[in-house]
């Protein structure tokens, strides 16, 4: 993660900072948070005080108006703080500010953003439903039109922020007939009839993010909260996704990289056989596989990252990025555990939990063999 040209001065100070931030805050209180299953409303707002939230949301919706860079900052230092796999704020930051910012109206990007921008209004997005997972044009989730409102029914799952949120932004079918035409975004507040929220789903990693099932028995949204326009969901879910895939592989390599780091700490302190482990030369292959590997990924995230700023990165590209990080930084993480040897099982050793916390990013947000369908359809 050094020295890397893509990043100034002025984003190595964010960093630091944000940095500095994770490991006071969220650090010390992972493990209280694990065992109520969510982060604090506390921790959201102390983040939008120090400037965490939509870096890039523009001044005249209440946000700092950087470069995407910022975004990407955060995403890596996330991933790189133990227990950062339980903060939600990427699906606030990188996913629902800029749905809003691209395709929603003035009165809900003046009304919603500045709230996102200081933690006060917690995002979710819901597309995963229990009968259907990546294939988003199966959404089940109806919206059926009653005069000037909508009435939506259905149930979604594995919904992060499920628990905090404030607003959902729903996936629903609006068209059945029209298959990925019949999809539209509704924006959905948590406090209206018929919305409910459903267990805190227990999970074998993450154990600090609230991710939830939610309910909606004719819930009635006026037609002024969809997004852009009826059945264009689909389209505004296809032209976001390749940032939110390098979003997540930033996140992976940043936890494989914190996985290297405390390995090798690790590895120079213990002894076995009268010797260290650094000194075993199996160890130091293992270790050298994996320096190549983190420098290989973040040559090519930091591609990617400069496509992502210009707007000119493709959906092969995203899933490239996230196939590969995903997939290399799981073995990476495995790799160190095995290093670590019986401590690397014991759940007091932050290894552990980055072991348990990764192996997600594999299936969310898009799953590996997904990512290698979107690939494989531009060969």
């Amino acid at each position: 993660m050094h020295d890397r040209a893509i990043f100034n001065s002025d984003h190595e100070l964010f960093r630091s900072n944000a940095r500095r931030f994770f490991r006071e805050e969220l650090e010390p209180n992972i493990e209280s948070w694990e065992k109520a299953g969510r982060l604090p409303k506390e921790f959201w707002l102390k983040a939008g005080k120090n400037g965490f939230h939509c870096c890039g949301i523009p001044e005249e919706y209440g946000g700092p108006g950087a470069d995407f860079l910022y975004n990407m900052i955060l995403s890596e230092e996330v991933g790189y703080a133990i227990g950062g796999a339980s903060v939600g704020f990427s699906v606030s930051s990188d996913i629902v500010a800029y749905y809003l910012l691209h395709s929603g109206s003035e009165e809900q990007k003046k009304y919603w953003l500045p709230r996102m921008v200081t933690g006060e209004s917690i995002p979710a997005i819901g597309m995963t439903e229990p009968g259907c997972g990546s294939d988003l044009k199966a959404v089940r989730t109806s919206a059926v039109r009653d005069g000037d409102d909508y009435v939506i029914n259905g149930q979604k799952t594995f919904i992060t922020n499920g628990q905090n949120c404030d607003f959902v932004l729903l996936a629903c079918s609006t068209d059945p007939e029209a298959g990925a035409k019949g999809v539209s975004l509704i924006i959905v507040e948590t406090e209206r009839e018929g919305f409910s929220r459903g267990r805190n789903l227990e999970k074998i990693g993450q154990k600090a993010a609230d991710t939830s099932e939610m309910f909606f028995a004719d819930v009635r949204v006026p037609i002024s909260n969809v997004l852009g326009k009826e059945g264009g969901g689909f389209a505004v879910l296809m032209n976001e996704l390749p940032r939110e895939r390098i979003t997540i592989a930033c996140r992976a390599l940043a936890e494989a990289q914190r996985a290297y780091e405390l390995t090798v700490e690790y590895v120079k302190e213990r002894k076995a056989f009268g010797k260290q482990v650094y000194e075993f030369q199996n160890t130091q292959f293992k270790l050298a596989e994996m320096k190549t590997d983190l420098a290989v990924g973040w040559s090519y995230i930091d591609q990617c990252l400069i496509k992502t700023t210009e707007g000119k990165l493709t959906p092969e590209e995203g899933a490239m990025a996230k196939l590969w990080t995903t997939e290399s930084g799981n073995k990476i993480v495995d790799a160190c555990l095995q290093l670590f040897g019986g401590y690397g099982y014991m759940s007091e050793y932050p290894i552990s939990r980055l072991f348990v916390d990764s192996r997600v990013r594999r299936i969310y947000g898009g799953t590996s063999e997904i990512m290698k369908l979107v690939i494989g359809r531009t060969i």
